[in-house]
């Protein structure tokens, strides 16, 4: 008898170990998943803190050029030249920009032309060939660079847009056969959109240069709506668009001809 009391007591004791230590184990797993959760965050969008809104870099010898608001910076492996910024002179049958730079110190031309160009050390391929040419006052040489670079993708784009407005009308679901209104999200580090067209989703890609944004290769599905009317026109406007404006949480799509073809409104 004394035997199976004491069998019986070592069982108990045995019993309430595991129990316990499997209490210790969950208590650290979730312990463990609390402290996850919390470490999580949300990668920042790049360049948001950079102010430029064209970047190109070159080899042989090596250079960086960042084309500011109100500077345009030049800085090379012996000598930095910082200008005050000009408003480029556009070429009328091609997609060429010249900067024309003059100050006290150096004369400088940029041309920065829509042209495919490939890194000639990393082989990494950018849309604009760059070209600069300047002279320090005083010298006579005149002292050549070629490059590539590209255009700065303004980072307030990269969002989630939903439709208020359409050539000046608000729109409703009701506007949409009572589906959702059209919305898009903007992703500036692949330069591509894609979302809701109210009938049908989309996709496509964005062409962006300072002062000008294009919604380009739109594609959608096939889907039949009873009445296709409004979207049809959210995507003819929507692919006219050659100028934008940013404020008040909305954004304002416009081109030449109609100003505010399309409102949205930042969601999140």
């Amino acid at each position: 008898m004394k035997k199976i009391m004491t069998s019986l007591c070592f069982a108990l004791l045995l019993s309430s170990c595991v129990e316990k230590k499997k209490e210790d184990n969950t208590s650290k797993e979730e312990i463990t998943q609390e402290d996850t959760l919390q470490v999580k965050t949300v990668e920042p969008v790049a360049l948001k803190m950079d102010d430029s809104y064209f970047k190109a870099t070159g080899t042989e010898p090596f250079w960086g050029l960042k084309v500011k608001e109100n500077r345009v910076e030049l800085n090379m492996m012996e000598d930095t030249i910082i200008t005050p910024h000009t408003t480029p002179i556009k070429a009328q049958d091609a997609n060429i920009s010249m900067y024309r730079i003059q100050t006290e110190a150096v004369s400088m031309d940029v041309i920065i032309a829509h042209k495919e160009c490939t890194n000639a050390m990393s082989g990494e391929k950018s849309p604009y060939t760059v070209t600069i040419a300047y002279k320090y006052t005083g010298e006579e040489e005149t002292h050549a660079l070629e490059g590539c670079g590209s255009y700065i993708t303004d980072y307030r784009l990269h969002d989630i847009w939903v439709l208020e407005e359409m050539d000046g009308q608000a729109v409703t679901k009701d506007d949409f056969n009572g589906r959702d209104v059209p919305n898009m999200e903007i992703d500036i580090k692949t330069n591509r959109f894609s979302g809701f067209a109210g009938c049908n989703r989309m996709t496509g890609g964005l062409f962006f240069e300072k002062d000008l944004l294009r919604f380009t290769n739109a594609a959608s599905t096939k889907m039949a709506c009873p009445n296709m009317d409004a979207e049809s026109t959210f995507l003819k406007n929507l692919q006219s668009t050659t100028t934008y404006k940013i404020e008040n949480n909305r954004l304002y799509l416009s081109n030449g001809s109609q100003e505010n073809l399309l409102i949205f409104k930042k969601i999140d």
